[in-house]
């Protein structure tokens, strides 16, 4: 079959909480065998959060595989088969205090395709208001309003390189007409 890896075999490397380390034998559609190392990942999901007067609400956190603490939307990882709809509507509420009239889908974003099984499905939250933030014990943030068109000219401007802002804050500019 064109176009296609068939697995041959599959060995668990490291089992942890966050992900799974796999590698993997496929067999590539000239008969060769290569091996194949995944790290398995349940997904997560990232809102776009954007109030009445045309900001959306940021969270800044400390990312530890950088170093530094970074600029992103709102997000969270997904257990394995929770919806992510439901999973969104959580963490807007958990990191930001909001809760939204309209929760509008975005689409998924695959971050690493060449190892990672990560998706990223994305939402647009229109119609804020607040309530309580209800932060993780091990959740440090800090939420921030910035205009979207000041937000739009940080990704541009490389000032914001998470992956997952990036992708849904575009797509958000798009339906929005920013």
């Amino acid at each position: 079959m064109h176009l296609f890896e068939k697995t041959v075999s599959s060995e668990m490397i490291f089992d942890g909480k966050i992900i799974t380390v796999k590698k993997d034998k496929a067999e590539l559609e000239n008969g060769e065998i290569v091996n194949r190392e995944l790290v398995v990942h349940p997904g997560g999901v990232c809102i776009v959060p954007v109030n009445e007067k045309g900001e959306i609400l940021m969270v800044k956190q400390f990312r530890y595989p950088f170093g530094e603490a970074l600029l992103e939307i709102p997000a969270g990882k997904l257990e394995f088969g929770e919806d992510h709809r439901e999973a969104g509507l959580r963490e807007l509420r958990e990191e930001t205090g909001a809760v939204c009239e309209k929760f509008e889908y975005l689409g998924v974003c695959y971050p690493s395709v060449a190892y990672l099984t990560e998706k990223i499905h994305m939402y647009l939250a229109t119609g804020l208001s607040f309530e309580n933030q209800d932060l993780d014990d091990d959740e440090f943030l800090d939420v921030l309003k910035i205009k979207f068109e000041d937000v739009l000219k940080m990704i541009m401007d490389g000032e914001i390189p998470d992956a997952k802002t990036q992708c849904a804050v575009l797509k958000a500019a798009r339906i929005l007409g920013k």
